[in-house]
């Protein structure tokens, strides 16, 4: 009976530790429960930065244009008759004096022929009263006849020399006109195709045979519009922009493909008013083209070079955004966190933008990383940060293209 007792205060025992074990561990389980976990913290962004340091920086210009011959020349038949053929190539180049065109010579070298022999026969009368007036003048000083005589013989002879240019002026006409005959090139250049077949008759009705069109110096049209002249003078005024003055800019032209033209051109014309049809200003541009390789009615983009911005700020245009308030740039603050910027832009200069108000020397602006930024969020300045301005555009970089139509 004992041992059943010992057995029995055992078994209890193992209970009550069992319970006790579960217990430890259920309260442990629940104090774990209630632990909250460690939140790892998210890392910082990375942004890469441009310092912003005012300079002298160069603008350029550009606008759309159009060539134009320095001389484009009508070729007209002067004198009524029939063309008998055609001696230039159709669309060549011709040199100032080449025949063109000739047409039937016959007619003329008749009215030629006409004419001297009508000069010769007033000659002829003017002999005779030259010799006429040699014989009364000895016997009007013996008194042989009368004064009246004199008189006559002498208004003979007057008669007979106006006559005598009258025929003379009749030959040269006659010579003029055989000579307008042989049409020549009035200016080196491109010819165009012959409006006038070989064959035709020619008067004042006919219109031209053709046209010629100088190449060399070659012009370009192009206009501003009235809006972008008066805030360039008002830039001007105000000191944002510096120009050397029309005259002194360089223009240079981008053809159709994207290539330069070589030469650099002038502006030697502006016109005195504002076309009243599209708001805009004309200027003209010559440049030399010794190679003919600009052919009137060309579209080319004019830029124009010479003009200054002093102490310009000029940022990358993705770094430029747009909200309701206006544009806005992200910043690095003296903290290294995120802030705003409001600011002010002006024109374009190729990827680049240039702030007119809203940045100062030594900002720091963010140029990538911008989706992540929060207002106050610490950021990290990446290995690709730069610490100088914008990179100045390149020759083909300019200010947003202008239209005859802006």
């Amino acid at each position: 009976m004992a041992k059943e007792h010992d057995i029995s205060r055992t078994v209890v025992r193992g209970h009550r530790t069992i319970r006790r074990v579960a217990f430890l561990l259920a309260l442990s389980a629940a104090l774990s429960a209630c632990e909250k976990p460690e939140v790892p913290h998210p890392p910082m962004p990375e942004v890469t930065v441009l310092t912003v340091k005012p300079e002298d920086t160069p603008v350029t210009f550009e606008f759309v244009g159009s060539t134009a011959s320095s001389q484009q020349v009508e070729v007209r038949a002067r004198v009524n008759g029939f063309l008998d053929t055609r001696l230039y190539t159709e669309g060549g180049l011709v040199k100032k004096g080449q025949v063109m065109f000739q047409m039937d010579r016959k007619p003329f070298e008749a009215q030629l022929n006409a004419a001297e022999a009508a000069l010769d026969e007033q000659k002829a009368r003017l002999w005779t009263a030259q010799s006429n007036l040699k014989r009364v003048k000895p016997l009007a000083k013996a008194n042989a006849v009368s004064q009246k005589d004199l008189d006559d013989a002498q208004g003979k002879v007057n008669a007979a020399a106006a006559a005598v240019e009258m025929a003379r002026a009749d030959v040269d006409t006659a010579k003029l006109n055989l000579g307008y005959t042989t049409i020549n090139a009035p200016v080196t250049g491109a010819s165009s195709f012959a409006r006038i077949q070989d064959g035709a008759y020619l008067n004042e009705q006919s219109g031209p045979l053709t046209y010629v069109a100088q190449l060399d110096p070659m012009w370009v049209d192009f206009s501003i519009s009235e809006d972008e002249m008066l805030r360039i003078r008002q830039q001007k005024k105000s000191g944002q922009l510096r120009t050397p003055g029309a005259t002194a800019l360089s223009v240079q032209l981008v053809l159709a493909d994207g290539s330069a033209y070589p030469e650099i051109g002038r502006i030697f014309f502006a016109d005195a008013n504002y076309s009243t049809e599209t708001g805009t200003f004309l200027l003209r541009a010559t440049f030399s083209n010794p190679d003919a390789d600009l052919r009137p009615g060309q579209f080319v983009r004019v830029r124009i070079e010479g003009a200054t911005r002093p102490d310009a700020v000029l940022i990358p245009q993705k770094a430029v955004l747009q909200g309701a308030q206006g544009h806005f740039v992200w910043i690095v603050d003296k903290e290294g966190k995120a802030q705003v910027r409001s600011i002010e832009v002006g024109s374009w200069q190729g990827d680049n933008w240039f702030i007119t108000k809203g940045l100062a020397s030594g900002d720091r602006v963010i140029t990538d990383g911008l989706m992540h930024l929060s207002k106050g969020t610490p950021v990290r300045i990446g290995t690709g940060a730069s610490g100088q301005p914008a990179a100045k555009p390149a020759a083909a970089a300019a200010d947003k293209p202008k239209t005859a139509s802006d």
